[in-house]
């Protein structure tokens, strides 16, 4: 337990809470930096496969810049992995889940358009509203929306900073499921289970390949990328278990190495 934050650790699943609920669950940095470590103790942890991301409370996954900390005087500083420690965290092949249980705001809807999978609450809002106070979603929102949804719809959100509900969001892409409040946790535990069902070593492959290859204009030049957690994953132990497993009728035991 940290003094903004806490972690769980169940099996190969990490659930991360933001709490802040005082203050929606906006980061100041202190916050900032404890993510930042959590995040980092994640990544290296060859035990930890999957994350879940979330906030504390029911109003609000985060609000993002906490602009009253900020209205104060006091300096505004970021981590080197980004916001929360996550936005600009680019080397991170392992999954990370974001469980948007309220508002996710600016930094906010950042933290959970730089996971690879949105798990809404249906009363959960997204937004860019930076605009409106004079500021710009530079911690990624910029750039990640319009490659989840599209320009146009991007532009209609981030030009206006309307705030989206989480249905809309589904019909837009970024949202993978949304659910009842009292529900969002243990939908966010269904996907990981899902992906824990898989070799982990596949998934961080997986995930490699699909967000580098998105840097390359060319489909060629992405197929022909060269990667270095695919090469893991055709050298592990994995490789050969999860062929073993299907022929013997049983799940795969598997190692992650």
């Amino acid at each position: 337990m940290g003094e903004f934050t806490s972690v769980e650790k169940d099996g190969h699943l990490t659930i991360v809470t933001i709490n802040r609920p005082d203050a929606r669950n906006a980061l100041h940095p202190p916050a900032n930096d404890e993510l930042a470590a959590i995040f980092d103790d994640f990544a290296a942890d060859p035990d930890q496969w999957v994350a879940i991301i979330t906030g504390a409370g029911d109003k609000a996954f985060s609000a993002g810049n906490d602009l009253v900390w900020q209205a104060q005087g006091n300096p505004i500083t970021v981590p080197e992995t980004g916001f929360a420690g996550l936005t600009a965290r680019y080397d991170l092949n392992k999954p990370v889940i974001a469980a948007v249980n309220g508002f996710a705001m600016g930094g906010g809807f950042e933290i959970a358009l730089a996971c690879d999978l949105i798990i809404a609450a249906d009363t959960a809002r997204f937004a860019l509203p930076e605009p409106k106070v004079g500021l710009a979603a530079l911690a990624g929102g910029i750039h990640r929306l319009p490659r989840q949804i599209g320009l146009k719809q991007a532009m209609g959100m981030m030009l206006t900073g309307r705030q989206v509900p989480a249905a809309e969001g589904k019909e837009l892409g970024f949202v993978n499921e949304v659910v009842p409040g009292d529900e969002l946790m243990a939908a966010a535990r269904r996907w990981a289970d899902m992906i824990l069902e898989c070799a982990p070593l596949s998934v961080r492959a997986t995930k490699e390949a699909a967000m580098q290859g998105l840097d390359q204009a060319a489909y060629k030049d992405a197929f022909e990328g060269k990667y270095p957690a695919v090469y893991d994953m055709f050298k592990s132990e994995d490789l050969m278990e999860g062929p073993k497993a299907f022929a013997e009728k049983r799940k795969p035991n598997w190692q992650g190495k």
